[in-house]
């Protein structure tokens, strides 16, 4: 008995075949993205896809680790892991080769990341990245420029309303710290239950509710937590987040700004004001990001968005015209139609009648024709 063979065209869960025209939008989009980084002073470089276990999870690398795919390098007989996200990638890069290379370093991205798992919410396993990271100071303009940055690349990709969700991973943990009935409190706050905050949070029930209750537009959520009592170790996040909302207002003043205080899920790398990017009117993610440490110590910040999800909410550019060139068009013809904007495809045969040349063109998606030295358009394109 013969095993059954799959279909030559399924793919395993979470992966797809991108077709076109989505194939030619993403690659575009993922242009587009790039060129506003490089506009804002944002210099790209290209990491492998796959590096040793010990340098890929260094530092912020760590948090990744149960999503890499792992196997042996048969080369160098040591572990090797397939990236499931760049900016570990970026920091390593900024710490050893452009080490010397002057502070604050601009750096950008675009390529593909493979996830073990994916979500419910997000099953895709294999996820196209582009991004940009700022290494050096550790500063609320430092912060509030990516988050303009990354703005102003929607913006070039057609997305023009967005809404920015700031947060503070670090400081509920640092709240918490050792209190009594961690776990169960953590589990309650991940899931913003009051009730269950109220029953567990024992003496810092007071404090956790009302920066539960603080979440909303950044003005609403920063006046609420101005006057919330927080330990002396705790208010300084709470001000640098208002400092930070004030210099994103600075550099992009239209931007939609919100804050939630007691989210910290998803973040485990970051140590300061983290970012997440929606789309009004949509639950999917167009990016995220927040400052980190380098595995040398070096404060950084940056921002990664998603071409996929980008892809499902921008609006589709044109393509070009498709132009069937009958066989024995002159080479130039060509060369001046591709000049002028048009895609061209060639004849490799010659037809018996001219109204079998059109039939060609139209079995083969083109909406012009090359008639005598112009290309004309088919009827009804």
């Amino acid at each position: 008995m013969t095993e059954d063979l799959p279909h030559p065209a399924l793919l395993p869960s979470g992966f797809t075949d991108l077709l076109p025209p989505d194939a030619e939008f993403e690659a575009r989009l993922t242009e587009t993205l790039t060129a506003s980084f490089g506009a804002h002073g944002y210099q790209r470089v290209k990491p492998p896809l796959v590096e040793f276990e010990s340098t890929l999870f260094a530092g912020s690398g760590a948090a990744v680790a149960d999503q890499t795919y792992r196997f042996m390098d048969p080369e160098s007989q040591r572990m090797m892991g397939l990236r499931a996200d760049t900016t570990p990638q970026i920091a390593r890069i900024a710490t050893t080769r452009l080490a010397a290379a002057p502070r604050p370093l601009r750096l950008a991205y675009a390529g593909q990341c493979l996830l073990v798992r994916g979500s419910q919410r997000a099953p895709e396993r294999q996820v196209a990245q582009a991004g940009i990271e700022l290494i050096g100071p550790d500063r609320p303009e430092a912060d509030a420029e990516t988050v303009a940055v990354a703005a102003a690349a929607l913006a070039a990709a057609g997305i023009g309303a967005i809404s920015i969700d700031l947060t503070m991973p670090p400081l509920i943990p640092a709240l918490l710290g050792d209190a009594t009935n961690h776990a169960a409190l953590t589990r309650a706050l991940d899931r913003k239950d009051a009730a269950g905050i109220a029953a567990h949070g024992g003496t810092l029930a007071p404090t956790l509710l009302a920066l539960l209750n603080a979440a909303g537009t950044a003005d609403s959520a920063l006046a609420a937590l101005e006057k919330i009592v927080l330990p002396s170790a705790i208010r300084p996040m709470a001000d640098r987040l208002a400092a930070t909302v004030a210099a994103i207002r600075h550099l992009a003043p239209t931007l939609r700004l919100t804050i939630d205080p007691v989210e910290f899920r998803g973040y485990r790398y970051h140590t300061g004001i983290a970012v997440t990017i929606f789309a009004p009117g949509r639950q999917a993610e167009l990016g995220r990001g927040g400052r980190y440490l380098c595995d040398n110590g070096e404060s950084a910040t940056g921002i990664t968005l998603y071409p996929d999800t980008i892809l499902r909410s921008a609006p589709r550019p044109a393509l070009r015209p498709r132009l069937y060139l009958p066989a024995g068009t002159p080479p130039d013809a060509a060369a001046a139609a591709r000049a002028e904007g048009y895609a061209t495809i060639a004849g490799l045969t010659e037809a018996d009648t001219e109204a079998d040349t059109e039939a060609e063109a139209l079995r083969l998606g083109c909406t012009h024709l090359w008639r005598g030295d112009r290309a004309t358009p088919i009827e009804g394109h």
